[in-house]
């Protein structure tokens, strides 16, 4: 079993896949700091100030602690919302992420099509008995 892991490993192709990987971590993580940092702050300057990460729909507020001395009678509630905000900046990262993947194999598959040569064409098929024995016929009223 040890042999056929390494011979799977030595195909390559996980090597390969992780540094794909590595590769894809490493994109998302500059794309998301793209728009976390650089493309969110002055879109949300044009409009009006807003701060796209911090959009947020409150359900419930925050409910403190209730305490008498050191003894907690009820805990703290913590704020229920719905942050549209973050899921804009995310929804953006992976349109951006999309594109550039969308890019990178219409490049990978236009590349592919110009190795590729084009197809011989097919012979043409034999002829029949029939139009054997015409075209020998033929032949010899020819040479008559």
């Amino acid at each position: 079993m040890l042999q056929e892991f390494k011979d799977f490993i030595k195909k390559g192709n996980v090597v390969e896949m992780a540094v794909g990987l590595i590769m894809a971590v490493y994109f998302g993580a500059i794309v998301k700091s793209f728009v976390d940092d650089i493309l969110m702050p002055p879109l949300g300057k044009l409009l009006g100030g807003v701060d796209f990460s911090r959009l947020k729909l409150v359900i419930s507020e925050t409910v403190p602690a209730v305490m008498n001395g050191d003894t907690v009678v009820t805990p703290e509630i913590k704020e229920v919302a719905i942050r549209y905000g973050i899921f804009i900046n995310t929804l953006i990262t992976f349109l951006i992420v999309a594109w550039a993947v969308f890019m990178v194999v219409k490049g990978y598959n236009r590349m592919k099509k110009k190795d590729e040569k084009p197809a011989a064409p097919p012979p043409p098929p034999e002829p029949s008995k029939e139009e054997k024995l015409l075209t020998e016929i033929r032949d010899l009223l020819k040479n008559k």
